[in-house]
């Protein structure tokens, strides 16, 4: 059983996000966050952290540039059994990120308008999300990685009872996590084709 005691949590799909994060806060997880969905939170009184004040860096070029840090991904990516990767943390000032709950940007909503602009779609690719779920799904010895709100009530009642996730469901849910970047790459690559072809 790995004890989750902080959570990173950005998501598009803000279905039950204000519940959840309310379950995880009781049960004394950190939460840091992102703007729009930091914003969800402080608007529920929830107490959170703002991702530039774990990077010590901003939000740069419309949001594109948020989360691809060393402090984020240095936080997911340790493997914590290592003592060399335990000693860069300590050397580098990188806390662990022990829960990642992410959704993407809803680029299949956006292209199914027939009237969508290339520039639309292409904005609404997500970047920095794949990148957290896929460094988290590597990682699920460590770390549980969330992509499914419908996974939300299921998480925080294991958290609740046991303080953390076990190794089998951490599995699964890196199963899921795949096949959801999985899914949205072959989305946008339909969408390039079409152009192409088109």
């Amino acid at each position: 059983m790995n004890k989750i005691n902080r959570a990173l949590i950005s998501v598009s799909n803000k279905k039950y996000l204000v519940e959840f994060a309310q379950k995880l806060s009781a049960a004394g997880v950190e939460i840091i966050s992102t703007g729009g969905t930091m914003k969800a939170l402080q608007d529920a009184d929830i107490p959170v952290k703002y991702v530039s004040d774990v990077t010590g860096f901003p939000e740069i070029m419309d949001g594109r540039v948020k989360t691809l840090n060393p402090y984020i991904h240095g936080g997911i990516l340790a493997v914590r059994d290592n003592p060399a990767h335990v000693e860069q943390m300590k050397t580098h000032h990188i806390t662990p990120i022990d829960l990642v709950v992410v959704n993407l940007y809803p680029f299949k909503e956006t292209v199914a308008n027939p009237d969508v602009k290339l520039e639309t779609a292409i904005e609404n690719i997500d970047i920095g999300g794949p990148a957290m779920i896929r460094a988290a799904a590597k990682n699920f010895k460590f770390v549980t990685v969330v992509v499914n709100p419908e996974r939300y009530d299921e998480v925080a009642m294991m958290i609740e009872r046991d303080g953390g996730t076990s190794f089998d469901f951490r599995m699964e849910l890196a199963r899921e996590a795949f096949a959801h970047t999985a899914d949205y790459d072959a989305a946008i690559t339909r969408y390039l084709d079409d152009k192409i072809n088109g």
